[in-house]
């Protein structure tokens, strides 16, 4: 074992297909990959046929430019679709159309903030091109033979548009490889862009991983980790790479430069090819589309109708709301969310926005954790909440009650005034009232008043929770407490 001590070089190619309506050079339907039969979406076009003719779709490169604006690239006026030469089973016409000297945009930027501080991840390229097929592959039966039977093609997603987005190798750790995927989706679901569906493959990230010696500037031989399609296998499989690059040097070793898979049961990554050079794709122009020539007024409508950015909206809610980092983090995450917050905020003037996101990022966010759904699928309306929390600001009911109330209205949609009302949940905060409780309590109690009376003061929380039970739960609990320490106390003057 030796005492070298390694940094990690890392850079990120993510691809997100566009949600356009059509692909990216026909006008195939774009289909649900998890929903529709295999080869519903197919024509000459993506399927490869001799003698068809591609068109560049116009809102793809719109899409294109949204992500390009947001990552503050700078826009070319002229790009030039090429031709990647390689091998694609699952792309019949043998190469992809893609981009490569001449791309959308490029010498983009991206901050993220991780435990430790921000961070600026420059980005390298953005450009476009057509995602390929889908393989399955069918297993022999079990017995003496092994490995593939025979593998299915689906062309439903060749040709779907695909956003390629390529970082510098700005990125140290595991963490801020997660972080950064993370900022990125968001962006990408707050332009319209990309569902960030990532188990939908619509999604996925490939990073290049290398080690080199702490304070060295040479980069170590990179391997490149294809198709990951969550956050936390990016994390894992990073992490892996890194000791796995680390242990091959600490032995002498020399690490290869390939592809490699991850394996979720092992929990390790594992060699697929040697990875091939750029010169290896043979690219060249595409000789059937035309350059992609950006009218600057096109360019400038389509940076006036970007919409507020996760970042913008962070730092808007902590100085607008004087919420904390988490809490403004949590909240804008997803854009839906945000805008329910600030829909709460809008419908109950003067309340604390730290009380909305509390109740939203700690009641509401579990209830819809335990029901699997997203905010646009809760019944709950931003006004119905602002109800809820209006209650017990007024004091008409406690916490307690409020999240009784709270899990109900997420059953059955009914507001939180015709919960309490129905089920009599409204709170008591009658002095008298509540005086009588806690002499009840205590005259039914004679032994646990003795053991007080001799010194053993922490049962006063035992009473306090004897008196709320007796009134259901629904008693005040300041009004509660404060009659409880003043018949104590008088029973503590009693006993001396």
């Amino acid at each position: 074992m030796t005492n070298v001590e390694y940094e990690a070089v890392i850079g990120l190619e993510v691809h997100a297909e566009l949600a356009t309506e059509s692909k990216m050079f026909c006008s195939c339907p774009v289909v649900d990959g998890t929903l529709a039969g295999p080869n519903v979406a197919v024509c000459p076009v993506c399927s490869g046929m001799p003698g068809v003719l591609p068109v560049a779709n116009q809102r793809a490169v719109e899409y294109a430019l949204r992500v390009a604006l947001a990552l503050e690239c700078e826009i070319k006026g002229t790009s030039i679709f090429a031709r990647k030469n390689y091998f694609y089973p699952d792309l019949p016409k043998g190469y992809q159309i893609s981009q490569y000297e001449h791309p959308l945009a490029r010498n983009g930027r991206l901050s993220i903030t991780t435990s430790q501080g921000s961070k600026i991840i420059r980005i390298r390229r953005v450009h476009l091109e057509e995602d390929t097929g889908k393989l399955t592959h069918i297993k022999r039966d079990a017995g003496n033979e092994t490995g593939t039977k025979y593998t299915l093609v689906d062309l439903n997603r060749a040709g779907i548009p695909l956003l390629e987005i390529v970082s510098e190798p700005d990125l140290r750790t595991a963490e801020e490889v997660g972080v950064f995927a993370r900022s990125l989706r968001s962006i990408l679901r707050y332009l319209g862009v990309n569902s960030g569906d990532m188990q939908k493959g619509v999604m996925r990230i490939e990073p290049n991983v290398s080690v080199r010696t702490e304070g060295s500037r040479e980069f170590g031989t990179r391997t490149e980790i294809k198709n990951l399609n969550s956050f936390r296998v990016l994390e894992r499989s990073v992490a892996f790479e890194i000791e796995r690059q680390a242990a091959v040097l600490d032995k002498g070793g020399e690490v290869v430069q390939e592809t490699r898979g991850w394996d979720e049961t092992s929990e390790v990554t594992f060699s697929q090819r040697r990875k091939e050079e750029e010169d290896d794709y043979r690219y060249f122009p595409e000789p059937d589309l035309p350059p992609i020539v950006v009218d600057p007024d096109w360019l400038n409508s389509i940076r006036e109708e970007l919409p507020e950015l996760p970042m913008a909206r962070r730092l808007r809610f902590q100085d607008d709301y004087g919420l904390p980092v988490y809490d403004a983090s949590v909240l804008i995450d997803e854009q839906a969310v945000a805008d329910y917050f600030e829909s709460v905020i809008a419908a109950l003037p003067g309340v604390h926005p730290k009380t909305v996101s509390n109740w939203i990022t700690g009641d509401l966010f579990g209830l819809m954790n335990r029901a699997n759904v997203e905010i646009n699928g809760v019944r709950i309306s931003p006004r119905a909440l602002a109800g809820l929390i209006d209650l017990i600001q007024k004091g008409e009911i406690n916490q307690k009650t409020a999240k009784r109330v709270l899990s109900e209205m997420f059953d059955s949609g009914r507001p939180a005034r015709d919960i309490v009302d129905a089920q009599d949940l409204g709170q008591i905060s009658d002095t008298t009232t509540i005086s009588e409780l806690v002499k009840e309590v205590l005259a039914k109690n004679p032994e646990q008043v003795a053991t007080y009376q001799n010194g053993k003061e922490t049962l006063s929380q035992w009473f306090y929770g004897q008196v709320m039970r007796a009134a259901r739960g629904k008693a005040n609990p300041q009004v509660v407490q404060a009659e409880l320490d003043r018949q104590l106390e008088a029973l503590k003057n009693d006993s001396v």
